[in-house]
């Protein structure tokens, strides 16, 4: 038995949990927010249809009803005035005298109320005297019996209106007085003189009040036409509901295709999210509408590109945005691309993509990431990796120096040994590829220029400094310096590899006036074209000029591979943006960057940087250094694009 219930108890449950399952209740499917709308402009435009038709019929009713007191009224007050009928009821309104219902049966009286009753279409026609017996009715067993009604009112002279329920049932009845017949001019003319004031007891004191004239119209009869006048009424309602169905159908699609078939709950949260996305992330959104105007547009987007608040619904155009920018998001690409762009003193990498919904384009959104600090960052790892390789060749040149000292001293010639230190000494241990490098004695432009050097003449280009070089204080920013001069080196080098001249030389003037900093290079390459070209506000993938006669245009990306076989096509920094980098670095300082000639006769292009607060003055230059039997305090230029150096030859 233990068993039996063992096995049983698992099935109970399984049963009880199905039964569970089965009369849980079902989450409830949400209705659409546009179906609610429509559900709910239906309802309320069918409740203004029934509430208007409502309405009508209630004012046609009472239309209606008062047509038929007032027709009631006129046909007692024409029979009331008969004056047969007058003189028949003041005859047969005496106290105490027996009526003859067979003879009213038969009479006059009786024959004018159904005339009059037949002719107006009236429910009944009742004459009575002035008790409120029944002189005539439309049913003859009826007469010489009490109204069903009060008659008092019209005994006292008193016209009434109103809808009672007698023998005949319910009607719409008019009850009027009728006088005496000798008395009817007195009583008309009482009831024209009292009409004005409004006195029904007078006009009533003045003549005696023998009977009364009592009229009714069926309700059968006063609503016949009802139906009829009501059927228009009927046919605009059943239009205008037609015309709210059709317009809240077409809301619905319409509110259905401008919230893309999101809900309110799910618009919120977007709304949210958006917010939030848009504050939190380190990039700049820009989201450009199908009409060309600016939608979203974060904080930072609008601190990189530059641009004031209130971006958002103006039209693209009318923004100062680079121009290649405002082309990729204009036309629209169909896939996504990406581009670099040199934005005053950001270096952008820009991502462009279509966005689309259930099939529906509904813009562009560009992603702006600054790539600016990574740029310099690159650029200075590029120095001192130019500056290891240097380091890395002149170590071996030392060690070599070193065995040789070794050696003299171990066979006994210390002389020459001592002579070998002393030249050693006088010329310094390491001896950088670059013509004139004792011009040069400060340490930072000293080894990178040597760094240069090397790579300089890896490509067989020679690196020289200039006469007019001479610095006699200290770098302070080391890496606005080396980033300037290296972008000028590395394109001079390039323009004189791409010259084809021999020999290819890169001649490099440093000087220092206070604390600015001026640099010269110039090459012997074939010189550039366009001045604006070089420092535009471009993508790296719009190259300007032939690179073949402009490598400055463009030095990385057009460069032949062949002539440059270190060249990665990959690398994104350089390419096309070197020059407008390096002047936005100058000119965040207050200098420039500027082409002091695109080219002369015997020497390529040659450049010029100013760079201000780069040098800390102190100390004498070096003997040596400078042109021999010039003036270190001699004047230099400041700012305005120098003379241009006279080429000197080359070995």
């Amino acid at each position: 038995m233990t068993d039996d219930s063992s096995r049983a108890a698992p099935a109970a449950t399984r049963a009880h949990a199905a039964t569970a399952t089965a009369s849980a209740p079902r989450p409830r499917r949400r209705t659409r927010f546009a179906t609610q709308v429509l559900l709910l402009q239906l309802s309320v435009v069918t409740a203004i249809v029934l509430l208007t038709s409502a309405v009508f019929v209630a004012l046609a009713v009472q239309r209606l009803e008062r047509e038929a007191e007032s027709t009631a009224l006129a046909v007692a007050q024409s029979v009331a005035s008969d004056v047969d009928v007058r003189t028949e009821v003041a005859r047969l309104s005496v106290d105490g005298t027996a009526l003859d219902e067979e003879a009213l049966a038969d009479g006059d009286l009786q024959r004018t109320a159904v005339a009059a009753q037949q002719r107006t279409g009236a429910l009944f026609v009742v004459v009575t005297d002035d008790r409120g017996v029944r002189l005539a009715h439309p049913d003859p067993d009826r007469i010489g019996e009490m109204v069903s009604t009060s008659p008092d009112a019209a005994l006292r002279g008193e016209e009434t209106v109103s809808w009672e329920r007698g023998t005949l049932g319910d009607s719409a009845r008019a009850k009027v007085p009728i006088y005496e017949a000798d008395a009817a001019a007195d009583s008309d003319a009482a009831a024209d003189s009292d009409a004005a004031a409004g006195s029904d007891a007078a006009a009533a004191g003045r003549a005696v009040v023998v009977g009364e004239v009592s009229v009714g119209y069926a309700p059968a009869r006063v609503y016949d036409t009802l139906v009829r006048d009501s059927l228009p009424v009927a046919a605009v309602a059943v239009l205008a509901l037609g015309l709210g169905v059709v317009a809240s159908v077409l809301i619905r699609r319409r509110l259905d295709r401008l919230t893309l078939g999101l809900q309110p709950d799910d618009l919120a949260s977007l709304v949210q999210n958006q917010q939030a996305v848009l504050a939190g992330v380190g990039e700049g959104v820009l989201a450009v509408a199908r009409d060309g105007r600016v939608s979203v547009c974060n904080e930072q987007a609008a601190q990189l590109l530059g641009l004031a608040d209130g971006a958002v619904g103006r039209l693209l155009g009318d923004l100062d945005l680079p121009e290649p920018l405002v082309a990729l998001l204009g036309r629209g690409p169909a896939r996504p691309e990406s581009t670099t762009l040199v934005v005053g003193p950001h270096v952008l990498f820009v991502d462009v993509r279509p966005v689309r919904r259930e099939g529906v384009d509904l813009g562009r959104v560009a992603v702006l990431r600054d790539r600016t600090a990574v740029e310099a960052l690159t650029r200075r790892l590029d120095a001192v990796g130019a500056m290891t390789t240097a380091l890395r060749a002149q170590r071996h040149e030392f060690a070599n120096r070193l065995h040789a000292v070794s050696g003299l001293l171990e066979i006994g010639r210390v002389d020459q040994a001592k002579r070998y230190l002393a030249d050693v000494l006088e010329h310094g241990p390491l001896r950088y590829p670059v013509k004139h490098a004792d011009r040069l004695t400060e340490p930072h432009l000293q080894a990178f220029l040597g760094a240069k050097g090397v790579e300089a003449a890896e490509k067989g280009v020679l690196l020289q400094l200039g006469p007019e070089t001479l610095v006699s204080g200290s770098v302070v920013e080391p890496g606005d310096v080396t980033t300037v001069l290296g972008n000028l080196v590395d394109n001079a080098v390039r323009a004189a590899v791409a010259g084809g001249t021999s020999p290819a030389w890169v001649e490099v003037e440093v000087l220092d006036d206070g604390r600015d900093l001026h640099l010269s290079v110039m090459d012997s390459g074939r010189g550039v074209d366009d001045e604006h070209a070089l420092f535009a506000r471009r993508p790296v993938a719009d190259p300007i000029g032939d690179a073949g006669a402009d490598p400055h245009a463009d030095p990385e990306a057009d460069l032949d591979p062949d002539l440059d076989p270190d060249l990665d096509p990959d690398r994104v920094h350089g390419l096309g943006f070197g020059l407008p980098l390096s002047r936005e670095i100058a000119r965040r300082a207050g200098g420039d960057v500027w082409l002091a000639s695109p080219r002369g006769d015997g020497h390529g292009a040659v450049f010029c940087a100013r760079l201000v607060g780069a040098v800390e003055p102190g100390g004498t230059a070096s003997a040596g250094t400078g042109p021999a039997g010039t003036d270190p305090t001699r004047t230099v230029p400041t700012g305005e694009p120098a003379p241009v150096p006279t080429p000197r030859s080359t070995p």
